[in-house]
């Protein structure tokens, strides 16, 4: 059936070449995830916090190591880009930002993060954040970005704040996590022509 639309993205945009590393300042980069990153993300993943704002948790390092290949996985697919945030000193997991539900027809992607507890508090997040939303829409060709998270999330809609993603709207009910059902804030940022 023929599409009525040029895609605002061709097929092959991302896949057509490897996952680029993003240097974000003098201490920090985004890289793709490497397996040896397992005992860092199960460690990350036993945190409260990120247990109450996430919907699954890491009990193991072969179960961390499965979510990394899904995620380097991904890129190949063209449906995310995930990308660990490091320290460029001693690439010391840091957190993670995402791009996630990709539909390159229409240029979209949601994006997503967490930091390690350590990290919280000093910047590394908003800036990865930025970082990614500058690579896709003025680098690759993303047409829309968006952010959500629960409406109880206070630090996250700062992130979404620092780093320009408006306010849409609250999308009601829109997420279960373990302690209920959570009204969801929507953020999005656009390519400025």
């Amino acid at each position: 059936m023929p599409s009525l639309v040029t895609p605002v993205m061709p097929p092959g945009v991302l896949s057509m070449s490897a996952q680029p590393t993003l240097r974000i300042d003098g201490n920090l980069v985004l890289r793709p995830w490497l397996l040896s990153d397992a005992a860092a993300v199960t460690r990350v993943f036993q945190d409260p916090s990120i247990q109450h704002w996430h919907l699954r948790r890491a009990d193991s390092e072969d179960e961390a190591r499965e979510w990394i290949k899904q995620w380097r996985g991904s890129w190949e697919d063209e449906t995310a880009c995930h990308w660990a945030v490091v320290d460029a000193s001693n690439n010391k997991v840091l957190g993670r930002v995402s791009l996630q539900s990709i539909v390159t027809v229409g240029g979209q992607a949601a994006i997503s993060y967490w930091t390690a507890p350590e990290t919280r508090g000093k910047g590394v997040c908003s800036r990865a954040v930025a970082r990614v939303s500058r690579w896709a829409l003025e680098e690759v060709g993303f047409n829309r970005l968006e952010l959500g998270h629960s409406t109880e999330n206070v630090a996250s809609c700062r992130i979404a704040e620092k780093t320009g993603f408006a306010l849409e709207g609250v999308r009601r009910r829109a997420l279960l996590h373990a302690d209920g059902w959570h009204d969801m804030h929507l953020h999005a940022r656009v390519h400025e022509s």
